[in-house]
């Protein structure tokens, strides 16, 4: 494998060679496709390399981005196959939240008691820094109605997952990013849309209920069934008993549901009561996917290291698609885009930083609450945007602001790291002279 990468850098160099000569000539057959495989030979090649391999998936989401520019038409649809359908970004995005519901676990919400201020502090930021942002934001730029919906979207979404690993690599306190992470995304059917129905309302339409019964679906559902997973792993043989037979009765409702209750009652019911039946549906499925997902985990235990990556791989598709799918908007605003991303993005690191310290907290906690604020959930606003059917929009600015999201995540939490083994250094070292 090592060998095959070093290989895919030489095949980067060529390709730089062969998109500069395109260039030159202004030939897209030449410049296309080798600003593709630079792309491509770059991500898995970065891995050959040390001080590169925590930059390896934000390759791959660059990736992502050329691949949608150039070929867009060619990725919109494959094979006969919409790839903007609504149900399978669904799909895709549940996968990818149950991937990342993996490095979760039911533990994980006692840490509210542990770290009482840090959460207080890391929710309030969270749900008034970044909407608040993003909202100025659409003011100073003046992008299009929804392009600017979606950057305010993005702003009120939860954290990112990715919060915990820039954490951990930056030595922050990973209990109190987890917590925070994990109560920003509980509380995120409520905030989100209650949220966007007072910042957007006036520039798409916004409808709690169904944006709410969305966020379920995206982001709850999906953990759900991810930390039954993580409860079975510990559970006693009666517990599991007990939640095995209420996965064959959830299972049995499904089959009934699917083969008898839409066909017969549904045309007699309301829309909202139908809206609350499928999020049972859903909740439903979960106990059921999360019982199976155990099972099949328990007689091959290494899939569990693997889920991730298929986090990942949904995370590059939706990127690509959504890149592809809004690529004439972003030939116009995509630079604005990405100033706007910087700049949201710095005040999230800098208020979750300045309002921590303010309040007391350490540096460590200073430092993850930082990443808490500033690094957005971008699947759920994604998932939410293919919901509206308005991804190459209000999809927009989650394609811009994710990669970003992760570049300047890994430059500080690589930055923080070096400085919080400098000063547990200078602690050892003051504490030696002490005694």
């Amino acid at each position: 494998m090592y060998t095959f990468r070093r290989f895919c850098l030489l095949v980067a160099l060529v390709a730089l060679a062969v998109l500069l000569y395109g260039l030159l000539r202004s030939d897209a057959v030449f410049w296309q496709p080798a600003a593709l495989v630079l792309a491509l030979s770059t991500s898995i090649g970065m891995g050959s390399i040390e001080s590169l391999k925590s930059y390896q998936y934000t390759a791959w989401i660059i990736t992502a981005v050329v691949a949608g520019m150039i070929y867009p038409e060619k990725l919109l649809n494959i094979g006969g196959v919409d790839m903007r359908n609504k149900w399978l970004i669904l799909i895709v995005i549940q996968l990818v939240m149950f991937g990342m519901g993996m490095k979760m676990s039911i533990k994980d919400f006692t840490g509210i008691a542990k770290s009482g201020k840090g959460v207080v502090v890391g929710l309030m930021s969270h749900f008034t820094v970044m909407p608040l942002m993003g909202l100025l934001l659409t003011k100073v730029f003046h992008f299009d109605t929804e392009i600017a919906a979606g950057i305010i979207l993005i702003g009120c979404c939860s954290s990112g997952l990715a919060s915990n690993v820039m954490t951990y690599i930056a030595k922050g306190n990973l209990v109190l990013s987890v917590t925070v992470t994990a109560v920003t995304t509980i509380a995120a059917p409520v905030m989100t849309p209650f949220l966007m129905k007072i910042l957007a309302g006036t520039l798409i339409e916004v409808k709690f209920i169904n944006m709410m019964m969305e966020i379920i679906k995206i982001v709850i559902v999906p953990l759900s069934a991810a930390l039954i997973h993580d409860y079975l792993k510990t559970a006693s043989p009666d517990q599991a008993k007990k939640l095995n037979s209420i996965a064959l009765l959830s299972a049995a409702w499904l089959v009934i549901n699917l083969l008898i209750w839409k066909s017969t009652f549904a045309p007699n019911l309301s829309e909202p009561f139908l809206e609350s039946l499928e999020v049972l549906n859903f909740f439903t499925g979960a106990v059921v996917i999360g019982v199976l997902y155990h099972m099949l985990a328990r007689k091959s235990p290494k899939i569990d290291d693997f889920m991730p990556y298929f986090s990942m791989a949904g995370i590059v598709y939706f990127t690509t698609v959504t890149t592809a799918a809004g690529r004439d908007h972003l030939l116009q605003v995509g630079f604005l885009l990405f100033i706007a991303a910087v700049i949201h993005n710095g005040a999230g690191y800098f208020f979750g930083y300045a309002f921590s310290r303010i309040i007391g907290l350490n540096k460590a906690d200073a430092r993850t609450l930082a990443f808490e604020v500033g690094l957005q959930n971008g699947g759920m606003a994604t998932g939410l945007a293919g919901s509206m059917g308005k991804l190459g929009t209000v999809g927009l600015a989650a394609a811009v602001f994710s990669p970003w999201m992760n570049i300047s995540g890994s430059i500080l939490a690589n930055y923080w790291r070096r400085k919080a083994l400098k000063e547990e250094a200078a602690s050892i070292q003051y504490k030696n002279e002490k005694d």
